[in-house]
């Protein structure tokens, strides 16, 4: 899959609407991760050598139409000045001002960050007018938001197709998640591992179904290995699972045997008698979780057993912690399998969130072959189904 390439725009002084994923996580005013606005700088100052009439858009969080103060880009706008050396004019009222007279007057060290897309009704709708009335001050439209590719919003889809196909295009990112993520689809090397975590079968089935089509292993852990770990008549004491799952797990297990796909559950595991962070951690050293325990994190001898597998592989993708990572005494397994994916000299990618911020933690992202942004667009992507985002600037 390949889509227009940015470098082949001739966008010398031309005015860009340039839509990136700024949905970075804030804490009491400070932003927590900034891998997203990190992975936003190469196509950014790629665009800002070119021309200073720059126009930056992005979602943060999930406002519902509604402006909240809390979900502002205006921090963001702070930290976009001080790495790029450039002053951003921070636009809140686009609807009502005349975009393009701003535009206009930006001198050589400025560009425009636009308030949160989402502060509107109509960027989540899709709305055909603001599509329109946001497209109408620019010469090209580059979306580097990969984050925000599996949703048909405006600055996402809609607005697009008020460009001619040869003005529209991906930016650095986007081109880079594609490549990476393709990959894993078209022509892994063998053997290829997926590490699969999180809380829910429910919310990956899709994705280990199609994945279970190329991989050679599955390890589960996080909260779903609890359900995976019922299903297979074990005690999971009051660990979290997904009753009402079980015939996801039953269609992994049959769709895995067809295609001789190895399926890989903890052996052990670090649990609690409450879901607290302070609560004290116990060794759990069989597959059995006795009554009145619920698992929090893999123990000891499942991550040895994975940790051979992912270091033995040629190629590897993580998508979702081991365990609940961000309680330092149910961290280890997360920890372990992010030391593994440095460790392993195969093609390594993560994906998802909680995984982004589990290898960031432990200082290893620089090790890994790629890191994802998506998210959600990762998952679906991997599924096979085809994002929006995407479609809308294939060559």
């Amino acid at each position: 899959m390949e889509i227009r390439n940015l470098e082949n725009l001739p966008i010398d002084g031309k005015k860009i609407f340039l839509r990136l994923d700024l949905n970075v996580p804030i804490n009491e005013g400070k932003i927590t991760d900034e891998t997203r606005i990190e992975g936003a700088l190469a196509t950014l100052e790629f665009i800002l050598e070119k021309t200073n009439k720059v126009v930056v858009a992005s979602h943060l969080g999930r406002p519902k139409g509604v402006p909240s103060p809390s979900m502002s880009l205006e921090i963001i706008g702070s930290r976009l000045a001080e790495l790029t050396g450039k002053e951003v004019v921070f636009v809140d009222d686009y609807t009502e001002q005349n975009l393009s007279q701003v535009i206009d007057h930006l001198d050589d060290n400025q560009f425009i960050l636009l308030e949160n897309l989402r502060f509107h009704k109509e960027e989540v709708a899709n709305d055909p007018v603001f599509s329109r009335e946001l497209a109408r001050h620019f010469d090209f439209y580059v979306n580097d938001a990969f984050g925000a590719a599996h949703r048909a919003h405006a600055s996402t889809e809609g607005m697009a197709h008020h460009f001619n196909a040869d003005c529209r295009a991906g930016g650095f990112l986007m081109a880079k998640e594609i490549r990476a993520l393709s990959r894993l689809q078209s022509d892994p090397g063998a053997p290829f591992t997926v590490v699969m975590g999180g809380s829910k079968v429910s919310d990956k089935i899709g994705v280990t179904l199609n994945l279970l089509n190329k991989c050679n292993n599955l390890l589960i852990g996080g909260a779903m290995a609890y359900t995976f770990l019922k299903y297979k008549g074990f005690n999971v004491g009051n660990s979290r699972v997904e009753d009402d799952k079980m015939d996801l797990v039953e269609a992994i297990y049959r769709n895995a045997e067809t295609r001789r796909v190895n399926i890989v559950l903890p052996v052990d595991h670090v649990g609690a008698k409450e879901f607290e962070a302070s609560a004290k951690p116990v060794q759990i050293d069989s597959e059995d979780i006795p009554e009145g325990m619920m698992g929090l994190d893999i123990g000891q001898k499942t991550i040895e057993k994975y940790q051979e597998i992912i270091v033995g592989s040629k190629t590897v993708l993580w998508n979702g912690p081991m365990g609940v990572f961000e309680w330092e005494a149910y961290s280890k397994g997360s920890r372990a399998i992010a030391v593994s994916m440095a460790e392993c000299r195969g093609e390594t990618v993560v994906g998802g969130g909680d995984s982004v911020a589990a290898i960031n933690m432990a200082g290893l992202g620089e090790q890994v072959s790629h890191i994802s942004t998506g998210g959600g667009a990762s998952l679906e992507f991997l599924e096979g189904k085809k994002l929006p985002g995407v479609m809308v600037l294939l060559g």
